[in-house]
């Protein structure tokens, strides 16, 4: 390790002795037992991919695909024509998911023009690669959602950053004298 290192490590002392609020908040029971004291690790792989394979899985990921719209990426397919594409590749595409072999394609990348003059870069998968992505999404989910703090708002389903303003808004009206926004 070098010297910057230990030297910064040395000020910096995450102990595990509370010694703030914080730390002592967590003592009073401010988190939940399963954020606290869960395994580090629910997404055991045994059986991860069969779950991203499971065809109610897959439904409900072409499903939120398809709602969420967007354009065709580099093989020009439409979310639209996905079905009957799957229909026909779909146990060869299984079994790269599930050897691990499966590499998803180029992203197409586009400019879009912004507010301010200028353009920003844009990039779209394949509707194939999305609806993976999703069915990969939604079994982790699962999997550790649970295991999150009933504090933590950022890409949670069911909550967005005007509920946690809402919420620091609430502990302001408690009396709390402020609010931590941690990344």
């Amino acid at each position: 390790m070098s010297d910057m290192r230990q030297h910064v490590q040395l000020r910096l002392d995450f102990g595990l002795t509370p010694t703030g609020e914080a730390r002592q908040g967590r003592a009073k029971g401010t988190e939940s037992l399963r954020a606290v004291c869960a395994p580090e690790s629910p997404a055991g792989t045994d059986r991860l991919m069969e779950e991203v394979c499971e065809r109610a899985n897959l439904q409900g990921a072409l499903r939120q695909v398809k709602t969420n719209k967007g354009s065709a990426g580099v093989d020009g397919m439409t979310v639209d024509a996905l079905p009957s594409s799957w229909k026909q590749h779909w146990p060869a595409l299984r079994e790269r998911l599930r050897q691990g072999t499966y590499e998803p394609m180029p992203v197409k990348r586009v400019e879009i023009p912004q507010p301010d003059g200028g353009m920003r870069q844009l990039g779209i998968p394949t509707g194939l690669d999305r609806c993976i992505q999703q069915a990969g999404m939604q079994v982790l989910q699962k999997r550790w959602d649970r295991t999150f703090s009933e504090h933590s708002y950022g890409f949670r389903p069911g909550r967005s950053a005007q509920h946690a303003v809402a919420q620091a808004q609430k502990y302001i009206a408690e009396g709390y004298g402020g609010v931590a926004d941690l990344d």
